[in-house]
């Protein structure tokens, strides 16, 4: 089974924003304590950002795809090396 690294962070929160978490922990809220609100958080933040690059590299392939077959042009593998050492 692979290991896995723990770290703990202390995060200091006040007025609002402090009110805010208070709100969504407990019985009151929808997670059992901070730290299960705090994952999701950073885990809904993580798969929006992988989501958006997705979208991104989606988006470069419908445009490389829809472009012309006469503005492609044969390259070598070495034409290739040489274009990424730049």
């Amino acid at each position: 089974m692979p290991r896995t690294n723990t770290t703990t962070m202390t995060v200091r929160l006040s007025g609002p924003l402090s009110e805010f978490v208070a709100t969504n922990v407990g019985e009151q809220g929808d997670y059992e304590n901070v730290s299960e609100y705090v994952r999701d958080l950073i885990r809904r933040d993580k798969e929006s950002r992988e989501a958006a690059a997705f979208e991104r590299l989606k988006a470069e392939l419908t445009h490389a795809w829809a472009a012309p077959e006469s503005s492609y042009k044969p390259l070598t593998a070495a034409d290739v090396i040489a274009r990424n050492r730049t």
